[in-house]
C-alpha cells in the first residue's frame, strides 16, 4: 500500500484536505498546533488504496519545534511514496519557503494549490503552468474546504509516485553553492539517503546534522573562516534563508495574475477584525457571543420574553408534543385529556426544547421496555432502574450538549476562534502564558485529553506544565450534562443560562488567578512569542459541522457502551446490596454505597452540598465522576437525584458545580497529564486540582449562603476575601521586589 504525506504550513488546509480524502473527522481549529502528531487514513477512490498521512503544520524543516521534528523525521525516515505539499494560494510566496526545502528531498512531490476559490474572489489567478515549470513538480488547483478537484490531485500524485525524483535546490549563484555541492558529494560517497537535503542542513549547522556527521563539520567551519557575507556575516543559516526568499521573490512574484482591478481598501475580514479584535472591545465581544450561545442552549425563557413582557405559551393539547412532553413542572397533568392547560413559563430556548423532548422520548422508551420485564426481580432492577435510568439521565441532555458544540464549531469553522486566541494572547502574557498555550485551553472546551496532548507544541516545560494544570478549568463536553441538570434546579432570578455561563466564566477566572499565583512564586520567566496567521472569515461548511457533531456523539456512544455502563452497573450493585450481599437486596440506606458515602460526607460537609440526608449521595456522585464526568449525572439518577428532586439551595448547587469543575478530571485525562507533564509538574498539578476544587467550592458556598441569609453578611464575607487577596498580592509584590534587589 502506497503512502502519501500531507505537508504544509499551519492553517493551509491540510487537515481539511485529509478529512475530505479519508472521510475522517479530525479536528479543524483554524489555528496552528491542532495537529501535533501524524494522523493516518485511507483514500479508496483509486485502483489501489492509498494511505494518507497528515503531518503537523510547519514553516520549515529545521528542528526547532516538536511539529517540525515529527514532520522532518517522517519525511526522511518513513520514506513516503509521494509528498503532497499543500500550499495556501492566498499566501503563495510565504508558503513556498517550505516548498524550497521539500524540493531538496529525493521523494516525488505534488503541489496542492489550495484555496484557489479565495484567490479568484480577490480578482486574481495563478499561472499554474509557469509555476510547474519553475518548481519542476506537478501543480494542481484545489479547494479542500469545498472538495473541489481533490480526486484530480490524487490521480496526479499517484502518477508522480510511480517515478523517482532527485532533490534540487534553489540556492544558486552563491558562494555557498560550491560548499553544498562538496558536502553533497561527501554524503553520496557515504551512502547517505537524501544527500542534498542533509548537505544544505549541515551547511546551516543544523543541530541534528552536526550531531550525526561530526566528521564533516570541520569542512564547514574551515569555509567559514574564509567567507563573510556583507549583511549576515558568516551566519550560514541566515544566508541560506535569505537566498530562498530571494529566489521566491525573483521567480514567483509574477505568477499571480490580476484578472480584475483590485479594491485597494480593506478586505471584508479586515473590516470585521477592526471590531472583533479591538484592543478594548475584543474580549467583551467574545464574552457576549458566548453568553448568547449559552442562552440559546440553556435558557428556559428565550430572550427573556416572559420575564420582560409576560409572554407565555397558551395552547391546547397537541402543542404538548412540540414543546416537549417531558418539560418537567410546566405542563398541568390535566392536559392529558386534551384540555386547555396553563401556560408554560416563557418560551423555551432551542436547547431546553430539545432536552425536554428527548427526556420525554427516552423516558417513554424505558417505560415501554419496562412493561415487558417481570416485576420485583433483581435483573429488572439492574436493567430498568440501573442501566437504562443512568444512561437515560445522560441521553436526555445530549441534544443540549451537541447544540452547544454546534455553535462552538460554527465559531471555529468561520475563523472567529482563531481571533479569540489572538486577542487572548495579549491578556495571557500578563499571566505568564502565551496565545499558543491558550489554543489547548480552548480545545479543552471539547475534551481535556486532546487538549493536553496539544501542549506538545509548547517548547518550554514550565509553560507546558502550567497549561496542563489549567486545562480542566475550561469545562469539557463531558461536564456539560452536569451543568444542564443543575441548570434545571436553580431557583429564583439565577436563571439556567446565567448559571451555566457563570460556571464557564468561573473556570476561566480561576485559571487566570491560578496562573498569576503560580507565576508569582516562580522564577522569572520570559513568555515565548506567539505568531499566528488569521484565516479569512468564511461560511462554515455543513459537512464539517456534521462531522464534528458525529465525532462527539460517537465518542459519547463509545463511553456509554463501555465505561459509563460498567460504572452504572457497579453503582447499582453497591446501592442495592449490603456488605452481606448474599442475603439479597436491601434498602438503599443500608447499602454498601450508603456506608461509603456517609464516610465521604464528613470530608465534603463544609462544602454545603454534602449536608442533609442526601448529602452522601452527592459525595458518591462526585467520586464516580473521576471515572467519567458523565457518571456524575448517571449516579445521581440511580440514587433518585433527578430534576425535581434535588433540594439543594442555589449556593449549594453552585458549590457542587464548582467542585466538579475544578477537581481531578476523568482518569483518561489524568493519565494524559502524567504522560505530557514533567514528573515534578504532574505531582504539583494533582495537588493543585485537589486544593483548588475544595477551597473554591468552600468559598462559593459560604459566600452564597451568607447572601442567602442576609445581603450585608454576604457583603462582609466578600470584603474579607478581597482583603485577603489584596494582602497576598502586596506580599507577593514586595517579595519579588526584595528578590530583584538581592539579585
Amino acid at each position: 500500500m502506497k503512502r502519501f504525506a500531507l505537508a504544509g504550513n499551519p492553517n493551509c488546509g491540510k487537515t481539511t484536505l485529509f478529512n475530505s480524502l479519508t472521510g475522517a473527522t479530525a479536528h479543524v481549529g483554524n489555528w496552528p498546533g491542532v495537529t501535533v502528531d501524524k494522523r493516518e487514513g485511507k483514500y479508496k477512490k483509486l485502483k489501489e488504496v492509498i494511505n494518507i498521512v497528515d503531518l503537523p503544520g510547519i514553516y520549515s524543516l529545521s528542528p526547532y519545534t516538536p511539529e517540525e521534528v515529527v514532520s522532518r523525521n517522517y519525511v526522511l525516515d518513513e520514506k513516503p511514496d509521494c509528498i503532497i505539499n499543500v500550499v495556501d494560494a492566498t499566501n503563495l510566496e510565504r508558503n513556498l519557503y517550505l516548498t524550497t526545502q521539500l524540493l531538496e528531498i529525493d521523494v516525488p512531490m505534488v503541489i496542492a494549490l489550495n484555496m484557489m476559490d479565495e484567490v479568484k474572489k480577490k480578482g486574481q489567478n495563478i499561472n499554474v503552468k509557469e509555476l510547474e515549470r519553475k518548481l519542476g513538480v506537478p501543480v494542481v488547483e484545489i479547494s479542500a474546504l469545498k472538495g473541489e478537484k481533490i480526486d484530480d490531485l490524487m490521480k496526479v500524485a499517484l502518477d508522480a509516485s510511480n517515478s523517482s525524483r532527485k532533490g534540487t535546490t534553489v540556492i544558486e549563484n552563491s558562494d555557498l553553492t560550491h560548499l553544498i555541492q562538496d558536502v553533497t558529494i561527501a554524503f553520496t560517497g557515504m551512502g547517505v539517503e537524501n544527500p542534498l537535503f542533509h548537505a544544505v542542513k549541515l551547511v546551516e549547522l543544523d543541530e541534528i546534522e552536526v550531531k550525526n556527521h561530526e566528521n564533516l563539520v570541520p569542512m564547514v567551519n574551515d569555509f567559514k573562516k574564509t567567507f563573510k557575507d556583507d549583511v549576515f556575516g558568516n551566519d550560514f543559516e541566515a544566508i541560506i534563508a535569505d537566498k530562498r526568499y530571494a529566489y521566491i521573490n525573483k521567480y514567483f512574484s509574477n505568477v499571480v495574475v490580476k484578472t480584475k482591478k483590485e479594491d485597494g481598501g480593506l478586505t471584508k475580514s479586515d473590516k470585521i477584525d477592526k471590531v472583533l479584535t479591538n484592543k478594548w472591545a475584543g474580549i467583551p465581544i467574545f464574552l457576549l457571543i458566548m453568553f448568547v450561545v449559552f442562552h440559546f442552549v440553556f435558557s428556559k425563557d428565550l430572550l427573556g420574553l416572559n420575564a420582560i413582557f409576560g409572554l407565555e405559551i397558551q395552547s391546547k393539547g397537541w402543542i404538548n408534543f412540540f414543546t416537549g412532553m417531558g418539560y418537567q413542572g410546566l405542563v398541568d397533568e390535566a392536559t392529558k385529556a386534551g384540555e386547555v392547560f396553563t401556560g408554560l413559563a416563557g418560551i423555551p430556548s432551542l436547547g431546553v426544547f430539545l432536552q425536554s423532548w428527548m427526556g420525554w422520548l427516552t423516558g417513554s422508551i424505558i417505560d415501554l421496555f419496562a412493561s415487558f420485564m417481570p416485576e420485583g426481580t433483581w435483573y429488572t432492577g439492574l436493567v430498568c432502574d440501573g442501566i437504562l435510568t443512568g444512561i437515560d439521565s445522560i441521553f436526555s441532555f445530549i441534544p443540549q450538549v451537541l447544540l452547544l458544540f454546534l455553535f462552538i464549531s460554527i465559531l471555529e469553522d468561520s475563523g472567529y476562534m482563531a481571533r479569540v486566541a489572538f486577542i487572548m494572547d495579549r491578556a495571557f502574557r500578563k499571566f505568564g502564558l502565551s496565545g499558543k498555550s491558550f489554543i489547548p485551553l480552548l480545545m479543552g472546551f471539547g475534551c481535556s485529553v486532546p487538549a493536553m496532548m496539544g501542549t506538545k507544541t509548547l517548547e518550554d516545560e514550565r509553560e507546558r506544565d502550567l497549561t496542563i494544570r489549567l486545562t480542566p478549568f475550561f469545562s469539557c463536553g463531558a461536564k456539560a450534562p452536569i451543568w444542564a441538570l443543575l441548570a434545571t434546579c436553580v431557583a429564583g432570578s439565577f436563571l439556567g443560562d446565567v448559571f451555566v455561563f457563570s460556571i464557564y466564566l468561573l473556570g476561566i477566572a480561576i485559571a487566570i488567578v491560578s496562573a498569576l499565583v503560580i507565576k508569582a512564586f516562580s522564577k522569572h520567566y520570559e513568555v515565548p512569542p506567539f505568531i499566528m496567521e488569521l484565516p479569512a472569515y468564511h461560511r462554515p461548511q455543513v459537512k464539517n459541522l456534521l462531522a464534528h457533531l458525529w465525532d462527539k456523539f460517537k465518542h459519547f456512544l463509545y463511553k456509554a457502551s463501555t465505561i459509563i455502563t460498567a460504572s452504572i452497573i457497579l453503582i447499582w450493585f453497591l446501592s442495592n446490596f449490603g456488605w452481606a450481599f448474599w442475603n439479597g437486596m436491601v434498602d438503599i440506606e443500608k447499602s454498601m454505597l450508603a456506608d461509603i458515602g456517609k464516610v465521604l460526607q464528613y470530608v465534603f460537609y463544609p462544602l454545603g452540598w454534602a449536608q442533609g440526608a442526601d448529602g452522601w449521595k452527592y459525595s458518591v456522585a462526585s467520586i464516580t465522576g473521576l471515572i467519567a464526568k458523565e457518571d456524575v449525572v448517571a449516579t445521581m439518577a440511580n440514587l433518585g437525584l433527578i430534576e425535581g428532586t434535588i433540594n439543594l439551595s442555589n449556593a449549594a448547587i453552585y458549590s457542587f458545580a464548582a467542585y466538579n469543575l475544578f477537581t481531578l478530571p476523568c482518569f483518561a485525562a489524568v493519565a494524559t497529564a502524567k504522560s505530557e507533564s514533567s514528573k515534578k509538574g504532574f505531582r504539583v498539578t494533582l495537588a493543585w486540582w485537589l486544593l483548588a476544587s475544595y477551597v473554591i467550592s468552600f468559598i462559593v458556598y459560604w459566600v452564597g449562603h451568607s447572601f442567602e441569609l442576609y445581603w450585608w453578611l454576604g457583603l462582609i464575607v466578600v470584603l474579607v476575601l478581597v482583603g485577603i487577596c489584596v494582602g497576598l498580592g502586596y506580599y507577593i509584590v514586595n517579595r519579588n521586589k526584595k528578590a530583584a534587589v538581592a539579585a
